[in-house]
């Protein structure tokens, strides 16, 4: 198997399942409504914030994927539309699952040459880099989501 489709792999696996951990966005998210994922706990992002600020960078790195230069900021990646209905919130979840999905078919066609390339430019490191890394990112915040969760249903039951 190649590199590129093993990496594919962790990305569907943290999105939809079948990783290591058993832990993945797709069954955390299932029974989250949207006012718990706009729910304020502490001083935490809220679910639907996480949700945005992974997707927004997924998103940056499938532009850069197609050819095109990587454009993004870190300070508009938490910066997302209102949740303010179930249906908004459905919207945000379909879009993520369908970006991952085709940011992972994206990286299934990178040759594996491609891995030890520059990543649009040297300063963001390789391509291998980059995307083991924004893996990382969204266990990461996968497991802010999760605790985030646990938080606000608590609260919700008192």
């Amino acid at each position: 198997m190649a590199i590129t489709a093993q990496i594919a792999k962790h990305v569907r696996d943290v999105y939809f399942g079948g990783n290591w951990t058993t832990s993945n966005f797709k069954d955390s998210l299932t029974d989250v409504t949207w006012q718990q994922a706009t729910t304020q706990a502490y001083s935490f992002n809220t679910i639907a914030t996480l949700i945005y600020h992974t997707g927004y960078y997924i998103q940056v790195q499938s532009k850069v994927l197609q050819g095109l230069p990587l454009v993004g900021k870190d300070s508009e990646s938490f910066i997302h539309p209102a949740i303010s209905s179930q249906e908004n919130w459905e919207q945000l979840l379909h879009k993520t699952f369908t970006d991952a999905d085709a940011f992972a078919d994206l990286i299934e066609q990178l040759p594996d040459s491609k891995l030890s390339e520059d990543f649009s430019d040297k300063k963001f490191g390789t391509y291998y880099r980059n995307l083991t890394g924004i893996i990382e990112h969204l266990h990461y915040h996968l497991g802010q989501i999760v605790l985030i969760k646990k938080i606000v249903q608590e609260q919700n039951n008192n």
